[in-house]
């Protein structure tokens, strides 16, 4: 049977000016790093942003609506979307797409929204825009592919663009000149397949890998995991996370939320230095926009060379130590 596709079932269709709907994320009451670069990226498209705080408290749509660029916040007032579960999260952006007619919805390119706007995008039948770099139109977009070896322009012709931002491309847009209202979302159907059971969080008091201004990760030149002792002890002196390669997690070193990568965390801190790292693609991919790049590997051929702007090349269990003792 031949493959038909609805048109248009869900969104707004005659002409509209351009409006933006921004998914805020957060997190004990504080919004994300990452929704105040996707808001700099909505900004950059023009016509008004309405920010969705689904889930949270007051204070969160308090908060949103003195961002700069906010002109209006809606509030979904159910704990369950905190959670962020795609089948009960994308009907509600639907629903609010129905009654406000938003030519765009705008995410940051993280792990909920990554999860939950791809949906939304097929229950309104259109192509998903993920992991943008630049914006230069209403309907055109700048985003790596191949691993960022390559940067494509895509060019949208549906009538509702729903996008993904990355991060690390945008300034985070301020805290405060904004003077939003604050509204109430429509209610919205939900799927019911789905249930929240809990979530373990590996607490430091290290800074967060994501937004850290310093970075220093490990890869499978640590050897073990127990070797990741001596970057835990530089980073402490330093007030640096601590990241690694994907064979660093695949080989079981450290846990798989310190990876950094394509399928991991894409970071771009103020230095990021790299251990025991060849340079992999994958790798590159989730740190080469870092501004300052040091690397050090006993092999000088190293791929990671390429990139850095300062290379040492000594054995790795001998220049940490060092650099350790000299901080």
């Amino acid at each position: 049977m031949p493959f038909t596709r609805p048109l248009g079932r869900f969104f707004v269709t005659g002409n509209r000016s351009l409006s933006t709907l921004l998914v805020v994320e957060h997190k004990d009451g504080k919004i994300t790093g990452a929704t105040l670069n996707a808001l700099t990226a909505a900004s950059k498209l023009g016509g008004e942003v309405t920010a969705l705080v689904a889930g949270g408290d007051e204070s969160v749509a308090q908060t949103v609506a003195k961002c700069a660029g906010v002109s209006k916040v809606l509030t979904a007032a159910d704990v369950s979307y905190s959670k962020n579960l795609p089948e009960d999260f994308a009907p509600l952006l639907v629903e609010i797409q129905k009654k406000y007619g938003f030519t765009h919805l705008i995410a940051g390119h993280t792990a909920a929204g990554k999860n939950v706007m791809p949906r939304a995008a097929a229950l309104l039948d259109v192509a998903p825009i993920s992991d943008i770099i630049a914006i230069e139109g209403e309907d055109t977009f700048v985003r790596p592919i191949y691993a960022g070896n390559a940067i494509a322009t895509v060019k949208s012709a549906d009538p509702v663009k729903i996008v993904t931002v990355r991060g690390t491309a945008f300034e985070a847009a301020a805290v405060e000149g904004g003077s939003g209202s604050i509204e109430a979302a429509p209610e919205a159907p939900k799927a019911g397949v789905t249930e929240w059971l809990g979530e373990e969080i590996q607490k430091s008091d290290r800074p967060d890998l994501s937004t850290a201004s310093r970075v220093i990760s490990g890869g499978r030149g640590m050897k073990s995991g127990d070797n990741f002792k001596l970057l835990y002890d530089l980073a402490d002196k330093m007030g640096a996370a601590v990241g690694a390669s994907r064979a660093a997690v695949d080989a079981g070193y450290v846990d798989n939320s310190l990876q950094v990568g394509q399928t991991g965390k894409i970071v771009a801190p103020e230095l990021y230095v790299a251990v025991g790292i060849s340079g992999a693609i994958q790798h590159l991919a989730g740190m080469k926009d870092s501004k300052t790049i040091v690397a050090i590997n006993k092999d000088a051929d190293a791929p990671i060379f390429q990139v850095a702007d300062y290379g040492l090349v000594e054995d790795l269990f001998k220049a940490v130590p060092e650099m350790t003792e000299k901080l």
